[in-house]
C-alpha cells in the first residue's frame, strides 16, 4: 500500500511537471463530481451536475423482483463514480464491499455508501464469494484488465467508459472473456440515457426513422489543463481514445456499428497536447471521424479537448423516414413512449443529463431478469474500438481503415 501511495505522489509530480503547473495553480484545478461523495466547492467537472428531476407520477417504477443483488464497488478517484450511480440506494441492491487503492479514498467510499467491508484492491475484492456483481470505476487503462479479472471470479461487470484503452488486442481479450463467462457485462455510456438519444432509440426501434442515412455525434470538453488522473492517464489523451459519448449517437441508437473510418486530427496549441508533454506523444486536441455505418450510411463523430465554447455531448440523425434534431420530424404519426424510464424510490437521476441512476437500474434489472443489458459487450466495443481505429487513421493523414466488428 505504501508503494501504491508513492506511485500516486509520483504521478502527481509528473502531472505538475508535464503541465507546467505549480502548487498554487493546481489549487485552481480542484474539481467536484456531484452525484457521489462530498463535492469540493470550487468547480464541477463538465457533465457531472445532478439533474433536479421530479418523478413522473403517471409512470411509476415497478420492481421486477424482491431479490437483492450483492454488489462490490471499486474506485473512488477524482470523479467518485462508484458512488455516483446510486447502487447504494437501489432497493434491489446490497453494497457488501468497496475498494480503492488509496486508503483514505476507500474509507470515504465506504462511508458514503454505508458499507462496512473494505478491500485494498480490486484483485482482493473479486475473490469475495459473497459478491455477485462489481462496479468498476478505476482508471481507463485498467478497465479491460479489471473487467476480465472480475469475470474470472464469476462476477457480473458494470464498468465506466471506455471499454478498453487504445488496444485492439485488449478488446479481443475482453470480448472472449465475456462470451466465455456467460455473465452480464455493461458499459455505463451516459449518452444512452440522455433524453434526446433515448427518444431517438425508441423512434428508431418503432420504425419511425427507417434506415439512417446520416448521423452526427459531438463530444466537446475544453481542457486547457487536464483533469487529474491515476498515473496521469488523461494527460494528452488522444480524443478518439474516449469516443463513446459521441459514437453513442449512432451505435447507441441502432445497436449497429461502424465498419470503416477516415479521421483527421488537428494539432493543438494547448501545452499538454504537445507530443513532448504527454505519454502518448499525441499532438491532436481535436479529431473528427467520418464513419461508414453497418446500414450503409455515414456518420460524423467529433471529439475535442481544445476548443473553448459550449461543451457537452450532442447528436443529430437523419433517416429515410424521419429525422431527429432536438425533436422528431418525419412520416410516423403514432410515436412510441419517449419518456425515459422511472427510477426506484430514493434513486436520483444523477449527472450526465440524468443518466446515472438509469444506467445503474438497467444493469441491476438485466441481472434480475436474466436478459441482455442495454450496452452489452458488443455495443460497448463497437462504440470504443471504432475510436481507436479512428486515431490510427488520423496518424496516417485520414487513410480509410477497416474497423473490427463485434456481435453477440
Amino acid at each position: 500500500m505504501n508503494k501504491e501511495k508513492n506511485n500516486q505522489l509520483s504521478s502527481r509530480r509528473n502531472f505538475l511537471k508535464l503541465t507546467g503547473l505549480g502548487a498554487a495553480a493546481l489549487g485552481l484545478q480542484q474539481f467536484s463530481c456531484k452525484g457521489g461523495g462530498k463535492p469540493a466547492p470550487e468547480h464541477t467537472i463538465q457533465g457531472l451536475e445532478n439533474v433536479d428531476e421530479k418523478p413522473d407520477a403517471s409512470k411509476p417504477w415497478v420492481a421486477v423482483s424482491d431479490r437483492k443483488i450483492r454488489v462490490g464497488l471499486v474506485g473512488y478517484g477524482v470523479c467518485k463514480f462508484s458512488a455516483a450511480f446510486g447502487f447504494q440506494n437501489h432497493p434491489n441492491v446490497e453494497v457488501v464491499a468497496v475498494s480503492d487503492l488509496i486508503p483514505e479514498r476507500c474509507a470515504e467510499l465506504a462511508k458514503v455508501t454505508r458499507c462496512n467491508k473494505t478491500y485494498p484492491s480490486l484483485e482482493e475484492l473479486v475473490k469475495d464469494k459473497n459478491i455477485e456483481a462489481v462496479m468498476i470505476s478505476t482508471d481507463a487503462p485498467g478497465h479491460a484488465r479489471h473487467s476480465i479479472e472480475a469475470l474470472k471470479y464469476g462476477k457480473h461487470v458494470a464498468v465506466n467508459v471506455p471499454a478498453v484503452h487504445g488496444s485492439l488486442e485488449d478488446a479481443d481479450k475482453l470480448y472472449e472473456a465475456v462470451k466465455k463467462s456467460g455473465l452480464k457485462y455493461m458499459m455505463f455510456e451516459t449518452s444512452c440515457f440522455h433524453e434526446d438519444l433515448y427518444a431517438m432509440r425508441q423512434i428508431y426501434n418503432a420504425g419511425g426513422l427507417g434506415k439512417l442515412i446520416y448521423s452526427e455525434g459531438e463530444y466537446y470538453h475544453y481542457m486547457p489543463t487536464p483533469i487529474d488522473s491515476y498515473k496521469g492517464w488523461r494527460i494528452g489523451l488522444p480524443p478518439q481514445y474516449y469516443p463513446t459519448h459521441s459514437n453513442a449517437y449512432y451505435v447507441g441508437v441502432t445497436d449497429g456499428s461502424f465498419t470503416e473510418v477516415s479521421c483527421l486530427g488537428i494539432p493543438s496549441i494547448v501545452d499538454h497536447l504537445k507530443p513532448g508533454n504527454n505519454p502518448y506523444r499525441n499532438s491532436f486536441g481535436t479529431e473528427i471521424a467520418l464513419f461508414r455505418t453497418s446500414e450503409g450510411g455515414m456518420s460524423r463523430m467529433a471529439c475535442s479537448w481544445d476548443s473553448p465554447g459550449d461543451s457537452g455531448e450532442k447528436g443529430r440523425i437523419r433517416g429515410q423516414k424521419g429525422s431527429f434534431y432536438g425533436k422528431y420530424q418525419g412520416l410516423e404519426k403514432n410515436l412510441p413512449d419517449l419518456v425515459r424510464p422511472s427510477l426506484p424510490p430514493g434513486v436520483e437521476s444523477g449527472g450526465h443529463g440524468g443518466s446515472h441512476g438509469r444506467l445503474m437500474d438497467e444493469f441491476v434489472s438485466s441481472i434480475l431478469q436474466d436478459r441482455k443489458p442495454l450496452i452489452d459487450i458488443a455495443v460497448a466495443l463497437n462504440m470504443t474500438v471504432s475510436g481507436i481505429v479512428a486515431h490510427q487513421s488520423a496518424l496516417r493523414g485520414g487513410e480509410w481503415m477497416k474497423i473490427p466488428q463485434y456481435k453477440l
